[in-house]
């Protein structure tokens, strides 16, 4: 009898819980929906009080404690689903609803950490209204015209670029990435930062096989790279992952502080970086719109920056597997969910915030 009554009282404990924590996931949900207020209170109120707690916490460590935590989540979800299934084989069917009961709550608070810690971020105003780069009606022969700037200042900084800029350490690019980037959070407050910093990710060999070249961790505030990916693309993308500790919620809107942050560096392998994904990005866009412009602009782009490409797209095609397609499709549903109903698509709209900046260049 005391052990039913425990039982029963750990039962309507856990069920007060999943409901009060389902209530306020729900007003999150709702807070959502009003990106002014998301502004005013979470992104420039509470989300820089976490910053200044989480961040210089967590810079302390060497390593990624973000991937140790997902490596141990993702070992105890596997014993939770056999313990799972060996009270339901038992018939114990009481602990197995007390236990899933207790993975629900996990999970419900998991969510509202997310959130809370950062996620809240991709329902914040857009970068066109916080930025005033909200015209986006561009011309073809705009796009072509911005293009091909790009094109030239990326074969003036891949010529710039020394075979001792290529042969750096993980160290030294990721030194120069959080220098840029706290330049750009000194020169503009919608970028201010506190405490950046970026780490190899302990996951690279699986980051290979799904097609990552990065990524934020949302609960410790820590942004990870692949550090085995070409050298030229590391240093943008170690200022891409950074921004989200900025408050940068959305891929188009990393893309572009990575891009502000590269191209406003004297220093030469991270400009050429920021300037060779633009051009990747424009080359895409300028493709999808007007496919012969595209060819006209491709012997203008230098033998160099060429063989970058090629180099690229051969380090990815060497792991690309099934992984990699299971894992686009999930995180396309991931940004979707998220406020960037664009999913994957997301990154290419960096575009329209890049011709909206250079829009006087081409008037």
């Amino acid at each position: 009898m005391v052990l039913t009554k425990s039982i029963q009282k750990t039962i309507r404990i856990r069920i007060i819980t999943i409901a009060s924590l389902a209530v306020a996931i729900f007003l999150l949900t709702v807070l959502a929906d009003h990106p002014q207020l998301v502004e005013r209170y979470y992104s420039e109120g509470f989300y820089p009080f976490i910053c200044h707690i989480l961040h210089p916490v967590f810079n302390i460590f060497p390593f990624s404690v973000g991937d140790v935590l997902y490596i141990a989540a993702i070992g105890y979800l596997v014993f939770a689903f056999f313990r799972l299934i060996k009270l339901l084989f038992k018939k114990e069917f009481k602990r197995a609803g007390i236990f899933l009961m207790g993975i629900t709550i996990g999970v419900q608070i998991s969510i509202l950490m997310f959130y809370l810690f950062w996620g809240m971020n991709y329902f914040r105003l857009s970068a066109g209204q916080r930025f005033n780069l909200r015209d986006t009606n561009y011309t073809t022969a705009g796009l072509k015209a911005v293009t091909a700037m790009l094109i030239d200042s990326a074969n003036a900084c891949r010529e710039r670029v020394t075979p001792a800029d290529l042969s750096q350490t993980n160290g030294a690019i990721y030194q120069t990435a959080i220098n840029a980037i706290k330049k750009l959070s000194d020169d503009s407050a919608n970028f201010r930062t506190y405490y950046p910093d970026v780490k190899s990710s302990l996951l690279t060999m699986l980051l290979n096989y799904i097609g990552t070249s990065g990524y934020f961790d949302p609960f410790t505030g820590e942004a990870q790279i692949n550090y085995q990916m070409p050298v030229f693309n590391r240093p943008v993308i170690a200022c891409h992952e950074m921004s989200h500790q900025v408050g940068i919620g959305a891929e188009d809107e990393a893309d572009f502080a990575g891009f502000l942050a590269g191209t406003g560096s004297h220093d030469r392998l991270l400009r050429y970086s920021a300037y060779h994904l633009a051009v990747d990005e424009f080359m895409h866009a300028l493709r999808y719109r007007d496919s012969t412009a595209n060819n006209e602009l491709k012997p203008r782009i230098s033998a160099a920056v060429r063989n970058d490409f090629k180099a690229e797209r051969a380090y990815w095609l060497h792991f690309q597997n099934k992984a990699d397609i299971i894992s686009s499709i999930f995180y396309d549903h991931f940004l979707k969910a998220n406020n960037q109903p664009q999913g994957l698509e997301t990154y290419n709209r960096m575009v329209l915030l890049v011709m909206a900046l250079y829009r006087q260049k081409v008037h």
